[in-house]
């Protein structure tokens, strides 16, 4: 018994062991199942750590959309509500009441003349959210159409060939037929004349987006909202418009306040937003609000009692964190309409800046500024198409190499042919950043001129929306 270690010797090889010389370390990493034994905590982070390295700077990400920079103390609340489930609103009722006061405060700043009962709900990222505006779109339309004794198996709904993914998801989930507006010439985007010709008695719904991920552009939500007011007239046929605002819902009313693309447009029905982009909260949060309760079907609300209490809810995911939610009210809090109104047009003068040294260059030529949301893209000019040696798709790998994602693909349905560069411009993208980054493309340039025998890309795909 005497001769028995004391607890905090038993390790003490482990303990002396240098991080670098751990067993761990020296062979390789479990990929396929689980380790037979357990490994130490400093050991374990390292690893990953280190693996996370080849991620690359999120910063230098000018291809996503997504918020890469956050005050540290927005940090601190979200790592303070991990561990609470967002949709335990009986356990956490304040984290609720948080939720609450957000999406109200959406309500009046998107103009909806019931904000202080607001119809709405956060979700996993925009996409969620697209999807909850969408079903309630199908399922007002299927109770008008069995009220007149009409058949429901047909319903299609009508988007810009632009539109993100997770709208061609929707209609392939819900059966739903895909009527898109294709390209042409130089208009990339949805437009009121071509969705028209689109439309007919068993479209639920119009998408139309509030800053395409194409090019940057705002589609003209009040342009398309008059038309088909015109056509209800002409045809008796009620079609709502549902605003994909992902990214210009929280740039619009803080830049161009006077643009009439929400609920001031009565045939606006629900607006979907991304609280992770430029409502400028880590990943991911979405939001989705209703005009009223009228159109949000009460098929579609749940009454969830095995919590604890008797809850409301109308989302497609269950158990999250409330983490992201939680910091989407501190970026309220903390930045109220003139701390948005700042770093929004911060983010716009370095996107109008960096747009106009780039066409400056000479062989690019912009299709979009900056001057919607904070996000442009160029193109190749004719002559520097017939002359270079060198694609867009080559311009994005040369900067790969200084560490910088500025993605180069094809534009939409009808013109796949024309290939574009994007950049987005988000908090923490400065000035220094941009000029930087001129640097390095100057430098790109000046290295294929000095290289006539290097053979061009014509195609890339590891770029997706």
């Amino acid at each position: 018994m005497h001769d028995q270690k004391p607890p905090h010797q038993l390790n003490e090889e482990s303990v002396l062991t240098p991080t670098y010389a751990a067993r761990e370390m020296t062979e390789n990493v479990p990929k396929h199942r689980f380790p037979e034994q357990s490994t130490a905590p400093a050991t374990a982070y390292n690893l990953i750590h280190d693996e996370l390295i080849l991620d690359g700077n999120s910063r230098q990400n000018l291809a996503t959309f997504v918020t890469t920079w956050m005050e540290p103390e927005a940090k601190t609340l979200m790592s303070e509500c991990f561990d609470k489930n967002m949709i335990d609103k009986d356990e956490y009722p304040q984290t609720a009441e948080i939720e609450s006061r957000c999406v109200n405060m959406l309500s009046n700043l998107w103009h909806s003349p019931d904000h202080e009962m607001a119809t709405g709900t956060s979700t996993v990222g925009s996409s969620e959210a697209a999807m909850l505006g969408g079903m309630a779109m199908k399922w007002n339309w299927r109770d008008k159409m069995k009220e007149a004794g009409k058949a429901t198996d047909k319903p299609n709904l009508v988007m810009g060939a632009n539109t993100q993914i997770c709208w061609h998801k929707f209609c392939k989930y819900w059966d739903i037929e895909a009527r898109e507006v294709t390209s042409e010439g130089d208009r990339f985007t949805l437009n009121a004349e071509e969705a028209l010709k689109l439309v007919d008695e068993n479209t639920i719904g119009v998408i139309v987006i509030m800053g395409s991920t194409m090019d940057g552009s705002y589609e003209p939500v009040k342009e398309v909202a008059d038309a088909l007011d015109k056509y209800q007239e002409e045809t008796g046929i009620d079609i709502p418009v549902h605003v994909d605002g992902a990214s210009g819902a929280f740039i619009a009313p803080f830049l161009q306040p006077e643009l009439e693309w929400d609920f001031r447009v009565p045939r606006v029905v629900s607006i979907n937003a991304s609280g992770h982009k430029y409502g400028l909260v880590y990943p991911g949060v979405g939001w989705i609000l209703w005009r009223d309760k009228a159109h949000l079907p009460e098929d579609l609300v749940f009454h969830v009692t095995y919590l604890g209490g008797d809850m409301i809810d109308f989302s497609i995911n269950f158990s999250r964190p409330g983490n992201q939610v939680v910091a989407q009210y501190y970026n309220f809090l903390r930045l109220g309409m003139d701390g948005y109104r700042r770093i929004q047009q911060a983010c716009q003068d370095v996107a109008l800046y960096l747009s106009g040294e780039i066409a400056r260059m000479g062989p690019f030529e912009l299709i979009t500024d900056g001057s919607d949301i904070p996000v442009f893209c160029w193109k190749m000019t004719e002559a520097a198409s017939n002359t270079t040696n060198y694609t867009l798709f080559d311009m994005a790998d040369k900067l790969r190499e200084r560490g910088w994602l500025v993605p180069a693909y094809p534009m939409p349905k009808n013109r796949q042919d024309l290939i574009v560069q994007r950049v987005v411009v988000k908090e923490g993208f400065s000035r220094d950043m941009a000029d930087m980054l001129l640097r390095d493309m100057r430098s790109a340039l000046e290295w294929f001129k000095s290289q006539p025998g290097f053979i061009s890309r014509k195609e890339g795909g590891n770029f997706h929306h």
